[in-house]
């Protein structure tokens, strides 16, 4: 199983270094997509969000995905998806 997961974040977003602090650390390995270097990644996250430009939002192989996850919720959600 391929672990394609990808995280839509910005360089100045506390919340974004401190979820790519856990997976780098737990060495999971992500697509890192900067939405203030792309326009499409920044309207993908509104679409994710239903409107709101929250971020980081981390998308997940199984389609799923989690926007400002506590470093507790990613573990979880990465443990249900074997990936930890």
């Amino acid at each position: 199983m391929t672990t394609e997961i990808t995280m839509y974040g910005a360089e100045w977003c506390g919340d974004c270094r401190r979820s790519k602090r856990f997976l780098d650390s737990h060495s999971v390995s992500y697509n890192y997509i900067d939405v203030e270097a792309d326009a499409s990644a920044s309207e993908k996250v509104i679409e994710i969000n239903g409107g709101m430009r929250s971020i980081p939002v981390i998308v997940f192989p199984d389609g799923s995905h989690l926007t400002e996850p506590s470093d507790n919720d990613l573990k979880a959600k990465l443990e249900s998806l074997k990936i930890l």
